[in-house]
């Protein structure tokens, strides 16, 4: 990322995609410092976070984070995820936000000088084409690290700039029980 003039900057991470690559190289992100990480590094003009969500009577183990998220810098972009049962017989969960960021990045387009997606799905590469040919440049962050790669190389040669998750999350990696420390120092303030 250039630091001589701060682009402005935008954040699209493909919720789903990100997990998957933090725990395919083991690691927790603090949502924290992921965006205080960007902001120092560049204008940054909002942080996008796409999740499809079960809505059940159960407890959903992404509601906390969701929650966090909206109320801490990230414009939350959710839908519902659809159930249902396949050929097998397997309970399965289908929720693609796929056009829900491809629309926000097209409409955000005019006002960055910079994307950042965070995902590796192949079915990215045609909006990376597109938002480049707005004169937009896009960085995709994902890893190649694990097996198989969780970026889709078609995706990672559009790019103009592939950052592997792998190089920079030192700068935002949760710790083991610091989310826990922090949330007990914030109720004592």
């Amino acid at each position: 990322m250039r630091n001589s003039q701060p682009e402005r900057t935008a954040l699209f991470i493909d919720g789903a995609n990100l997990h998957g690559a933090a725990r395919g190289l083991g690691i927790d992100i603090d949502y924290r410092k992921l965006l205080a990480y960007f902001e120092n590094k560049t204008n940054l003009l909002r942080a996008y976070y796409y999740a499809a969500l079960l809505e059940t009577d159960e407890y959903s183990p992404l509601k906390p984070l969701t929650d966090w998220l909206a109320y801490n810098g990230y414009s939350l972009v959710t839908k519902p995820a659809k159930e249902f049962t396949d050929a097998q017989g397997r309970r399965r969960i289908k929720g693609n936000m796929d056009i829900e960021l491809a629309i926000d990045m097209l409409e955000l387009a005019p006002a960055l000088d910079h994307a950042v997606l965070f995902s590796g799905d192949s079915d990215f590469r045609r909006l990376v084409e597109a938002m480049q040919r707005k004169g937009v440049r896009v960085s995709v962050v994902s890893t190649i690290r694990t097996s198989p790669p969780m970026i889709a190389d078609e995706l990672r040669r559009q790019a103009d700039h592939f950052i592997d998750l792998a190089d920079i999350a030192g700068a935002f990696v949760r710790e083991p029980g610091e989310g826990r420390a922090r949330a007990e120092r914030e109720m004592e303030a």
